[in-house]
């Protein structure tokens, strides 16, 4: 009798995204997952290749699958998430023959609860829709790229808005490279933590194929590929914190000196606060704060693993009691994450345009009140993960307060529009996309 059993990789990337559909979110949805199936490192890879690029891709695989189905809105929500893998590894995967990506798909389907004779009917659905794919894709996707950027977010799997937005920031060529690199894997980066131990060791339970990054970040160690830091020793003694380059280079951007008093003003889940209070050698003051009580014990759990002295003040960033006069604020307020998209792959389909105004003004609010707590002299870094004009550029001009030059460290990030700022863009430097300019408050 053939061997019937569905891939476990496939199976954990399913089970991801039936939970995405109920609401998930989808790293969240992966890490838990995997970890009730125990998976080994292989499989955990390749689902996490599966399940992430099935979402973020989904407006493409279903405009693939529509136009093989006679009523697409029938379609059962458990066997479109099987065509989407399906789809995926037939039109975005080398590493697998088409025949298997089917095969596989067509197990999963007859896997699905039901009677014989609707498993043997949604097994035939799902062959002959994948075929169809198989056939027609590389055409379909050819042809929305010779239409240029008027396809872009249809080829990109992305909302229309965001691709409009991206393009009138970045200009065609670079929005279009920021969203390819949106659908790719993201960066596997984390961050040397001084205040637990040595480089050496660190150094010597990374997996092979390291490599460091003194240009961008001088603690990152960048990895060739995905590593379970949560499930490992350096994690549990504090010696390293997941924290892509573009991240890291964010404390870097404050510069915190010993014996200052420094204010990170919406701190969880801490990758930021902590590198603050491992680049002063322990010496800073550092008041972290954060809204949501949950998220603030998590906080005080990192600094705690990390060894990082920080007060953790729970409370609205706006209104906490907060001592004024800082020698530094960080603001890293909500933001669309537009350049984040790679890492989170849910995060263009949760996202609303028309709620993009209201952002914005909670950005000015929060960099006012940052500059409101900073002494005379004092610094403010305003740093986000979006790539978008709005957010960024235009927030810093609205206070009308000069910006630094942080650009003569990372010369290689130096902002091409707005001088003294720092942009990193996925596709140019390879790690995450985010904007960094820092302001010294004047004496008036």
């Amino acid at each position: 009798m053939p061997d019937q059993r569905v891939a476990p990789e496939r199976a954990l990337a399913l089970r991801v995204l039936r939970r995405v559909d109920s609401g998930a979110y989808a790293d969240r949805a992966f890490a838990s997952e995997a970890r009730k199936a125990d998976a080994d490192p292989r499989t955990r890879a390749q689902a996490m290749r599966l399940a992430y690029g099935a979402v973020q891709r989904r407006r493409t695989l279903d405009w693939l699958i529509d136009a093989a189905l006679d009523r697409p809105a029938a379609l059962e929500p458990a066997v479109r998430d099987i065509l989407r893998i399906g789809a995926f590894e037939i039109a975005f995967s080398d590493g697998v023959p088409d025949r298997a990506a089917v095969d596989q798909a067509v197990r999963q389907a007859r896997a699905l609860r039901g009677s014989s004779a609707r498993t043997s009917a949604r097994a035939g659905l799902v062959n002959a829709v994948l075929r169809r794919v198989a056939g027609e894709a590389p055409g379909r996707l050819a042809e929305l790229e010779r239409q240029g950027p008027a396809a872009a977010a249809l080829r990109h799997s992305m909302p229309d808005w965001i691709a409009a937005r991206l393009i009138a920031s970045l200009g065609e060529a670079d929005a279009i490279g920021v969203m390819e690199a949106a659908s790719l894997p993201a960066e596997s980066a984390l961050r040397w933590n001084p205040l637990r131990g040595p480089r050496a060791t660190l150094e010597a339970s990374l997996p092979p194929g390291w490599r460091r990054d003194e240009a961008l970040a001088p603690e990152a160690y960048v990895l060739t590929g995905a590593f379970a830091l949560e499930d490992s020793a350096l994690w549990r003694r504090g010696l390293a914190m997941a924290q892509s380059r573009a991240s890291q280079m964010v404390a870097h951007a404050l510069d915190p000196q010993p014996g200052e008093r420094i204010i990170d003003l919406t701190a969880a889940p801490g990758a930021k606060t902590t590198h603050l209070a491992a680049l002063s050698r322990g010496g800073a003051r550092i008041t972290a704060v954060e809204l949501h009580p949950s998220r603030a014990r998590a906080l005080s759990a990192t600094c705690a693993r990390m060894g990082a002295r920080v007060d953790v003040v729970e409370g609205d960033a706006l209104g906490a009691p907060l001592e004024g006069g800082a020698d530094a604020v960080l603001i890293d307020p909500p933001c669309t994450g537009t350049g984040v998209l790679s890492s989170r792959p849910d995060a263009r389909w949760r996202r609303r345009e028309e709620a993009l105004p209201a952002l914005v003004e909670l950005q000015e609010t929060l960099l006012r009140r940052a500059l409101d707590l900073v002494r005379p002299g004092g610094r403010v870094v305003y740093s986000t993960c979006s790539l978008l004009t709005e957010e960024n550029e235009d927030v810093v001009r609205a206070q009308g307060v000069g910006l630094d030059d942080l650009t003569g460290r990372v010369p290689p990030a130096a902002h091409p529009r707005l001088p003294g700022a720092l942009l990193t863009l996925p596709h140019v430097h390879g790690t995450d996309g985010f904007f960094i300019a820092r302001m010294t408050k004047g004496d008036g």
